[in-house]
This record gives structure tokens, sequence and C-alpha cells, in this order.
């Protein structure tokens, strides 16, 4: 369960957002929406505790994040808008340094299904830098596939997808609201989820 009191951000001397409050249940999925430059990736870094908080406070499982930080990490996969992939290693190694560094190693299987789902099978062993954009981020979505957390925070999934890899995402999506998860994202599209709460900033 993840909640949010009365969170603020000022950047510049200026109020971002105040006040911002919202309860996530198990199954249940969260909209941050605004125009660009209205904090909404301010938000997500301290929904994740990535920024720490000056006003209002978050809970997990109604405790501060600080009171077991590891904790909650371990149940939060957060991607960022930008693509959090290296470069220099292929699809497969950045899934495998990505899981390791969740301390969820994969195996080799495991990863090349979740690319080959991705659309990635005849990729997986090219550096990332030889990649598209939209290719890139689909190694990064894969992890979506292969690590266990209760809670997902993603920041513009949708972008630079084509339409099946969209289909796929929300599928994805949909799978894991089933199964007791929750999500909070942002989004400038259309999303075909069932409906979920929605802040707008």
């Amino acid at each position: 369960m993840l909640q949010a009191v009365s969170l603020s951000c000022q950047r510049g001397g200026r109020y971002l957002f105040k006040d911002v409050s919202f309860h996530l249940q198990p199954g249940a999925w969260l909209r941050v929406a605004g125009d660009n430059g209205s904090g909404k990736t301010s938000l997500l870094r301290l929904i994740t505790g990535l920024s720490p908080t000056e006003d209002g406070q978050v809970l997990w499982n109604q405790q501060p994040l600080q009171a077991d930080r590891a904790a909650f990490h371990q149940n939060l996969l957060y991607l960022g808008h930008h693509n959090a992939v290296k470069e220099d290693l292929t699809p497969l190694e950045n899934l495998q340094f990505a899981a390791r560094l969740c301390q969820q190693p994969i195996t080799p299987k495991t990863a090349l299904l979740a690319l080959q789902r991705m659309g990635l099978k005849n990729r997986a062993h090219v550096l990332v830098r030889h990649l598209s954009a939209g290719q890139q981020r689909r190694v990064l979505l894969a992890r979506l596939l292969t690590q266990q957390a209760k809670l997902w925070v993603l920041d513009e999934p949708f972008t630079a997808l084509d339409v099946s890899a969209v289909a796929l995402l929300t599928q994805r999506l949909q799978d894991h609201l089933g199964q007791g998860g929750m999500a909070v994202l942002t989004s400038h599209q259309t999303i075909g989820l069932p409906l979920g709460q929605v802040i707008q900033l």
C-alpha cells in the first residue's frame, strides 16, 4: 500500500505543486498528468525516495519510507523518462546487470525470453548503441517482464514505442494490476487500462 500525504515541491523559489495526496491499494494505478514542467517527474522522484521530501511524507504499508528504505526498494521498480540502459552492453547484458543491482539475478534464458516478447529476439547480442531509440526503450521495458516488484513507477513509459509495443506494455500493466500490483505513471497518451486515479499538476 502506497500513500502520499501533502507532498509539495519547490524549484527556483516557486511551487511546482502543493499538498498532493493520494492512497494506492493493491490492484490500483495512478496517472500523474500535467504540462511539461509541471513537476510530474519531481513527484515521481519524491514517491520513490530518490528526492527528499521537504513538505509532507510518503508511506509504504503505513510506515514512512525512511523506516525501512531497503524493504521498500525491493518492492519498487522505477523506470525514468530517459533510457537507463548502458550503451556499451547488449540488451541481454543490460537485463542481467539490472537484475543483479536489484538482487534478483535472472538466467540468460529468462532474459532472452523477455527480449523476445519485446520484439528484440534478433537484437539480444547487439550493443545498445547500435539500436534505435524505440528499440532502446524496449530494452528498458523488458525489465517489467523479468523483475519482481509490487510497485511500478514509470515516467512516460510509452515514449518512442510503436503500436505493437504499446499494446504489449498495456497488457503487461493489466497483468501486473491483476496480480495485485500497483502502478504510478505519467503519460501524454491515452492509456488503455481500467479506470484509475488521476492527479492533475
